[in-house]
């Protein structure tokens, strides 16, 4: 998995980072699934955003956005949504490849 994280009018420091890479790896089954995860931390008037855009490995590519007051509450949110997505993912492409499975085994009828 590639992971890339930018900070925007602000600098991350390395707590805030290592802060960040706890919950990445937290993400269950990530390196299996997740192809690119691109994180961008912007630092607003009165609030921080977080956003992600995470490519999968079966070609999904999805963009989430979080905002909060501060920087971990924001990356807290970030990261449940995230969580929730790669779930709501996974069953898709499961869904997906039982239906193509049941769809080669009526294709392999005898004719004759």
């Amino acid at each position: 998995m590639n992971t890339e994280v930018k900070a925007v009018h602000f600098t991350l420091r390395d707590d805030g980072r290592e802060y960040l890479d706890r919950k990445i790896a937290r993400i269950p089954n990530a390196e299996n699934m997740i192809v690119d995860l691109l994180i961008t931390l912007t630092k607003e008037a009165k609030d921080f955003s977080a956003e992600a855009k995470v490519n999968f490995r079966w070609g999904v590519s999805v963009h989430l956005k979080e905002t909060d007051f501060e920087l971990n509450p924001a990356i807290d949110k970030l990261m449940g949504k995230l969580d929730a997505k790669i779930i709501k993912e996974k069953e898709k492409a499961k869904d997906v490849n039982e239906k193509e499975r049941s769809a080669e085994k009526r294709d392999t009828t005898f004719t004759g």
